[in-house]
């Protein structure tokens, strides 16, 4: 299952998981209004911007609202 690091007024996020939604794919959204998550972005990612995917499975993780649907094409 992927993860995907979002801010609920965040636009690009949205786009992201209207994506997701449309096509039936499952992942653990996770909030970083939420300090304890915002910190475990940075650790992850490096810094502060979201949308931050994020697939375990192949050891891939990215920002960028399009990269991320585009890799989505790809996977599913």
């Amino acid at each position: 299952m992927f993860d995907l690091y979002i801010m609920e007024t965040c636009p690009y996020c949205k786009k992201v998981m209207a994506f997701l939604n449309e096509k039936g794919i499952e992942y653990n959204k996770i909030d970083i209004a939420d300090k304890s998550n915002e910190e475990a972005l940075i650790k992850l990612g490096g810094k502060r911007q979201v949308p931050f995917f994020v697939d375990k499975e192949r050891n891939v993780q990215m920002y960028e609202s399009m990269d991320i649907i585009e890799y989505l094409k790809t996977v599913i």
